[in-house]
């Protein structure tokens, strides 16, 4: 399909969502019966399948393929609506190697779509070879930025790039300080501030990779998370989410990953 000229200058905006089981509340000392994570996983899903819809806007769905197992339904409906499905491993907790060719078969046998994205759960490193070697396109395992507690990527490259075949996706931050654009950002600080980040990327690289996550769509209290991850969730969430996005609808054409790593890279 040709894209107006007119809208092929439009910056791109590249919205993804990290659909896992609920298991973050294990990592804060709060037990959570497997069943429940996969439930608020699910029905976070589903919402935001939902608010894409009433915006008509594409995405990428970052999904594991143990919440496909349990949910294959979601994941054609995502495929069926034009949304991307790529691989986010096999559980959001446990890892081995072989996850990495084992969920990409998965997905790709549920959703009827071919599967050439990946992003490692927690960003976690990545061999890049177990992912050439499994059939990916594109990696996406890395934000440029030091979260205290998580991870130091502030010096790792902040533009999409491709090394050794395989290309690389970051997600966006700002140039120089390195401001994330994330869903932590998102969901403490005001909304003029993360407008300004985000334009800042816009204009200075043409384009934005964001990312979010379903459950928080979902009411997260109760479930002894800190304040910075429990306090902007369920319908606040979805109203502060719906209205970034009608911001940005305006402004940027919303390509899914696989589609912007083929536009920057074609073969």
């Amino acid at each position: 399909m040709t894209v107006p000229e007119s809208e092929s200058k439009r910056p791109c905006l590249l919205l993804s969502f990290d659909a896992e089981e609920f298991d973050i509340p294990l990592e804060y000392g709060h037990a959570l019966p497997e069943t429940e994570q996969f439930r608020i996983g699910a029905d976070g899903f589903e919402r935001t399948l939902a608010l894409l819809s009433d915006l008509q806007l594409q995405a990428t769905f970052f999904t594991t393929a143990a919440l496909a197992l349990r949910r294959p339904d979601l994941v054609r409906r995502a495929a069926a609506a034009g949304h991307e499905i790529a691989s986010h491993a096999y559980f959001h907790s446990r890892f081995e190697p072989a996850h990495i060719a084992a969920s990409r078969e998965i997905l790709q046998q549920i959703s009827g779509t071919p599967v050439v994205g990946f992003r490692m759960p927690r960003m976690a490193p990545v061999e890049p070879a177990l992912l050439r070697k499994a059939g990916y396109l594109y990696d996406s395992s890395i934000n440029p930025i030091w979260l205290p507690g998580r991870y130091n990527k502030f010096f790792a490259p902040r533009r999409v790039t491709r090394v050794d075949g395989l290309v690389r996706m970051p997600l966006s931050a700002v140039p120089l300080v390195r401001w994330p654009l994330f869903w932590l950002a998102f969901k403490n600080q005001p909304q003029w501030l993360t407008r300004l980040t985000t334009s800042a990327v816009l204009r200075a690289d043409g384009y934005a990779a964001l990312y979010f996550h379903p459950w928080e769509l979902m009411d997260n209290s109760g479930f002894g998370l800190p304040r910075v991850i429990a306090k902007t969730s369920g319908q606040r969430m979805y109203e502060s989410l719906r209205e970034h996005l009608l911001w940005l609808r305006g402004r940027c054409r919303f390509m899914t990953y696989a589609d912007f790593a083929r536009e920057r890279f074609p073969s």
